[in-house]
């Protein structure tokens, strides 16, 4: 379906919004390569400055389809952000706009100025209703989005689309103000809120509230859109809550030259998303009603009280946690850990019955889980993530460095016919050997020779690779897991001896939502390793 929008003739007439899955550079590759029915790519929102945002949790489900969210404007800065998207292949028939946000005037000017060269338009964020300072604090105030909007509109030469919020009484009066302003488009809506969401008496996010999205703000979309679409003469981006062709229907006879999804998009894997987009194209143009049968509405990401019964040492910076009942989980997923007024993180469990983990001290919420006392309650979301499923006859060689062997060592006591290698630094830093002496041949490699061989886990295995004949190889299939460089060392020396469909490798990248939306586990190929791992075969990494 060809899309005319803003003198570009697009392949497709739908956007991914601001903030939602496309927030890396190899995802918006990943996208422009293999989805053409996204004509226009909105990156996430990017500041002057690099901003942490917000601790995990930042994003809660209050019912099927249904979102609070409060990522916090993450960002790498404007400087980084322009280096990144200097390296993207945009098609021809491909749109991509850039979202921008400053805390004045002068700073949306210097982003605009900066980033510019590198874009088809600039997204201006003047709706966030959870950054204190930005967004819906500009988007509020008719005057101020004018000044912005013709601030911007004087120092650039490409399109700009102020993104308009629906936390205000009269949101027609903001879209005049924009076009006065010189903008080229709008886009409306951006999240509604703030809302607030809680679980066993706790708030949720780590910022107390943030913005709704999903299902729930479609009515509220679409009423905005109509009265933008009254108010202005400009081409419009529409987004809020849309999931089937009707919704898409909705919001362009609401007045919409493009329709965003967002919230739809949440636990599909990314070969899931494309067929989304297929079928939801497919559907326009057949008057059909099937793309929505795609949408993941059953992702639970409630939470489950456990209690803390022991927190053993094993070194300075490492502990083993053991909680007091089970957790239904399978080899290869992965759940999520929250202490409430602490933070939440993803871990895979080093068992299910009991429910334990073990932790590296390497960050805020880590720390905080070293001397955890023991009778804390905390709350388990999950599990995320695809088991892995190796054929019947393989012989599994897990690798693993770090927390990797928490990760490896169910698929290797699950499946079994498994062989372990583990890897450390020093003798000190080894857990959890003896149990999985109980279940797999196991070899050990620490750098310092203090325990097992003396060098890299990964030397360690090429030579169990090299020793073995080619019909013991033939059946092999390998599961890596633990700090980048390893695992990538690791891939290495197996393509010495197999091919890349029997490589499965999972990286200690960051995974902040879990359901695929944040972005911020993107591998270099464009996958997320939340929903298209956690273990990804090596020609997908």
């Amino acid at each position: 379906m060809k899309t005319e929008f803003l003198g570009k003739t697009l392949s497709g007439p739908f956007t991914i919004p601001s903030g939602i899955v496309t927030t890396a550079t190899s995802i918006i590759q990943y996208v422009f390569d293999h989805m053409p029915e996204v004509g226009v790519v909105t990156t996430k929102s990017i500041g002057l400055s690099p901003r942490a945002g917000y601790r995990e949790p930042v994003l809660s489900q209050y019912a099927p389809g249904c979102f609070v969210n409060a990522v916090g404007l993450t960002n790498p800065g404007a400087e980084q952000s322009l280096e990144l998207l200097r390296k993207l292949r945009v098609p021809e028939d491909r749109f991509l706009l850039t979202s921008i946000f400053g805390g004045s005037v002068e700073e949306f000017v210097e982003v605009a100025k900066l980033l510019a060269p590198v874009s088809d338009g600039l997204e201006l964020n003047l709706s966030c209703p959870h950054a204190k300072g930005y967004g819906m604090a500009m988007g509020q105030d008719p005057e101020l989005v004018r000044e912005i909007t013709a601030a911007v509109k004087a120092v650039v030469d490409i399109p700009v689309i102020p993104k308009l919020t629906p936390n205000t009484s009269d949101i027609a009066a903001i879209a005049r103000a924009a076009a006065e302003g010189g903008a080229d488009g709008l886009c409306a809506i951006n999240t509604l809120g703030p809302g607030y969401t809680a679980a066993h008496g706790h708030p949720v996010l780590s910022n107390g509230m943030g913005g709704m999205s999903g299902k729930a703000v479609l009515p509220i979309a679409l009423k905005c859109l109509r009265e933008v679409a009254a108010a202005v003469d400009l081409p419009l981006i529409g987004c809020g809550g849309a999931s089937s062709a009707g919704d898409v229907r909705a919001f362009l006879d609401a007045g919409a030259s493009v329709v965003g999804i967002g919230s739809a998009l949440v636990g599909l894997t990314t070969d899931e998303i494309g067929d989304y987009f297929q079928a939801l194209q497919r559907d326009l143009e057949h008057g059909s009603e099937r793309a929505e049968s795609h949408i993941r509405y059953d992702i639970d990401m409630g939470f489950r009280p456990v209690t803390l019964v022991e927190n053993r040492r094993v070194c300075e910076d490492i502990t083993l946690l053991t909680f007091d009942r089970k957790v239904n989980i399978q080899a290869g997923e992965f759940v999520f850990l929250w202490v409430p007024g602490v933070g939440e993180k993803p871990f895979s469990a080093l068992t299910d019955d009991p429910f334990s983990l073990v932790v590296i001290d390497v960050g805020q919420f880590t720390h905080s889980l070293m001397d955890l006392p023991v009778g804390t309650e905390a709350y388990v979301r999950g599990p995320h993530g695809i088991p892995v499923e190796p054929p019947e006859d393989a012989r599994i060689m897990a690798v693993a460095g770090g927390t990797g062997l928490a990760a490896v060592y169910q698929a290797a006591r699950d499946f079994g016919n498994a062989e372990v290698f583990a890897g450390a630094r020093t003798a000190e830093r080894l857990y959890f050997l003896d149990e999985c002496r109980e279940i797999a041949e196991v070899h050990v490699a620490t750098d310092d020779g203090s325990a097992g061989y003396h060098g890299r886990v990964t030397e360690l295995l090429r030579e169990r690779l090299a020793g073995m004949s080619d019909d013991e190889r033939a059946n092999l299939v390998f599961y890596n897991c633990g700090p980048e460089p390893m695992v990538h060392a690791a891939i290495a020396v197996q393509r010495e001896f197999c091919d890349d469909s029997r490589i499965f490798s999972a990286i200690d990248y960051l995974t902040k939502c879990g359901v695929g939306i944040c972005g911020a586990c993107a591998t270099p190929s464009g996958r997320r390793l939340c929903v298209d791992g956690p273990f990804i075969a090596a020609d997908r990494l």
